[in-house]
């Protein structure tokens, strides 16, 4: 079920290394969530310089290290290699700030735009005021429901759910009527909702059934970690302290749940779902604090978006379409979307090996005195 490697890792990882870009960033809040890097070295080449010019806008840093740890570096390294001159900024999750920044990118001159939003009515207003000056625009990792963007560059964001709700059942195990709290992603992101719905495809059905037992579902304002910690921490006191599942809609969100369960008592003893991947997590899976996450090879992502714009910058759309295959209906908008949709892959503590070896996190960033055994056992170094 897995993404097929592409065989470019170490050439992309190379040119991140050579754009100078540490893959190291430590998120300040409750339960951190850093992203390390498997840069090789330095290969000194700088192509991309003086090409054309292509403006991408991340959304934000608290929620996960992922976009200025993966997605910024990866994408630059993937750009320069389409021959483009990438203008990478984040937004820092202010709406203004991700308007302002489109502002300044149309007026300079890019050919494309490529929009990770922080809300579909953010990111729908910045590609059509892109689309008025004829500039292709591509919604990365997030679709803009209602939005007027051309391609569409993600993962299947209903099977990522899904793996998580498939990683629930399978760390509970058999134990009828284990009580399950689920804290979900952002109401304003359109993939928060794909996760959920995943989710739901393989909990609805344990619910119904009694084998699993809903406490409460609770989506969390801006993905804001901390916000998620102390709704857990309520909703956690509310059932009288008792939670056997906890669903996290991601890395971010997991670590806050695990310093609350830490608080209790309950570290460990809790089965915690997550997603990215990220060093946090993972170092979280081999204490035994979270069972599981989701790994997305953002390289293949950020490669996609890269071709995608190499093609529409050269306005050759047929060869966008070659690489855009598939499509994802937006309700709101009433059109079909053509996409590109990569697989996720489910990571337990017996597969984490998988992402150290892919070079997306270092094996000193998550073995440590608390986890070395665990590192030994599975031969990650």
């Amino acid at each position: 079920m897995g993404a097929r490697n592409t065989g470019r890792g170490p050439r992309l990882r190379r040119a991140v290394a050579a754009a100078g870009l540490g893959l190291l960033l430590a998120v300040a809040g409750c339960g951190q969530n850093s992203a390390g890097g498997g840069a090789e070295a330095p290969s000194g080449g700088s192509e991309g310089a003086g090409g054309v010019k292509v403006g991408v806008i991340l959304p934000e840093t608290d929620s996960s290290a992922r976009w200025e740890g993966f997605d910024k570096p990866m994408l630059d390294a993937a750009l320069r290699a389409q021959g483009m001159d990438p203008d990478i900024q984040n937004a820092q999750g202010d709406e203004q700030k991700f308007s302002t920044l489109a502002d300044g990118m149309i007026s300079s001159g890019v050919k494309v735009m490529i929009i990770a939003s922080i809300s579909s009515d953010g990111g729908t207003a910045v590609a059509q005021k892109a689309k008025a000056q004829g500039i292709p625009v591509i919604d990365y990792d997030r679709l803009n429901l209602g939005g007027v963007s051309d391609y569409y560059v993600s993962f299947d964001n209903e099977k990522v759910g899904a793996l998580q709700g498939e990683g629930l059942v399978q760390g509970i195990g058999n134990k009828p009527g284990a009580q399950v709290i689920e804290i979900e992603g952002a109401p304003t992101d359109n993939n928060a909702t794909l996760f959920y719905n995943g989710q739901q495809t393989v909990l609805k059905p344990k619910y119904e059934a009694g084998a699993l037992k809903l406490v409460q579902s609770q989506p969390i304002d801006k993905w804001d970690n901390q916000v998620g910690g102390t709704t857990f921490e309520q909703i956690l006191t509310g059932n009288g302290g008792k939670v056997d599942g906890v669903v996290a809609a991601n890395d971010g969100l997991a670590g806050a749940i695990v310093t609350v369960l830490a608080k209790y008592g309950l570290n460990g003893k809790v089965v915690v779902t997550g997603q990215d991947a990220t060093a946090d997590g993972l170092a979280a899976i081999l204490r035994g604090d979270q069972y599981m996450t989701v790994f997305k090879p953002i390289e293949q992502e950020a490669e996609a978006a890269a071709k995608l714009a190499g093609a529409l910058a050269k306005g050759d759309t047929a060869g966008a379409d070659g690489v855009a295959t598939q499509s994802v209906q937006d309700p709101k908008g009433n059109r079909d979307v053509k996409s590109v949709l990569l697989e996720p892959q489910l990571i337990t503590k017996d597969s984490v090996k998988k992402v150290t070896d892919a070079g997306y996190v270092k094996a000193s960033e998550i073995c440590n005195a608390e986890t070395q055994a665990a590192c030994d056992q599975l031969g990650i170094k």
